[in-house]
């Protein structure tokens, strides 16, 4: 990541690198906050406190796009990445709200008498949808990364590019596989109400499967941006003609 990011320091402005960082880190204490009970209550906690100050300086950051909302036209794949941004608010919002309702440790001294099950229960809802608009909404942009990755090389290469192809599809099929092993369907369906770990495993493998989910819902993402680009551009020239 170390070598990317200092290539990436090259082709970029300051600002968009603090970005990426920013976004990056996002990413890491997002499969970090999956492996609750294995990783511990008290770092679950201080994971999910990180996880919120970056996602309020995320928006810091990008508060330029949040001030164009309701501005200009709405092509399909605007409206569907201001629809993921507003899911995404909601879902963090549910998730600090619960999360702070259930702390055993940094939060103890707020308490949820009563609530206690209830806020268990959006906590689980709000961590797994989570877990799913963020790639998409990062597979939406991830056009991005394809094009600065492009930049690093002087010349382009169809071997590179099928090279690369090959990769997401290994990424993303393994992913399908990890999707349905950890039973994150179910989760995300709420058919089960308590998250269920195999103490013995270790979490570096319990992290990769995530990973590769999270690979598979990026790689969706990105084909859906590309259809709803595709889409749009031929409408837009038939309607010219």
């Amino acid at each position: 990541v170390m070598c990317v990011l200092f290539i990436v320091h090259h082709i970029l402005n300051r600002r968009l690198l603090i970005k990426i960082v920013i976004d990056i880190c996002m990413t890491l204490s997002l499969l970090f906050l999956m492996p609750y009970s294995l990783l511990g209550e008290t770092a679950h906690e201080c994971i999910g406190i990180v996880m919120c100050v970056l996602f309020i300086v995320h928006h810091i950051l990008n508060r330029k796009w949040l001030s164009a909302v309701s501005k200009g036209r709405y092509s399909p794949l605007r409206v569907l990445q201001t629809v993921l941004v507003a899911i995404m608010a909601v879902l963090m919002l549910g998730s600090m709200v619960s999360g702070i309702l259930l702390s055993n440790h940094i939060f103890k001294f707020v308490k949820a008498y009563g609530i206690s099950m209830q806020a268990r229960q959006v906590h689980m809802f709000c961590a797994f949808w989570g877990f799913v608009v963020m790639p998409l909404h990062i597979g939406i942009h991830w056009g991005m990364v394809v094009t600065m990755t492009g930049k690093m090389f002087k010349k382009p290469s169809a071997c590179r590019r099928w090279i690369a192809r090959a990769a997401a599809l290994i990424c993303a099929g393994y992913g399908l596989y990890a999707f349905k092993k950890r039973s994150i369907g179910s989760y995300l369906l709420m058919k089960f109400h308590f998250v269920f770990y195999d103490y013995s495993e270790n979490v570096m493998l319990f992290i990769l499967d995530y990973m590769a989910a999270m690979s598979l819902l990026i790689c969706v993402g990105y084909y859906i941006s590309k259809l709803l680009k595709n889409i749009y551009y031929k409408r837009k020239r038939r309607d010219s003609k």
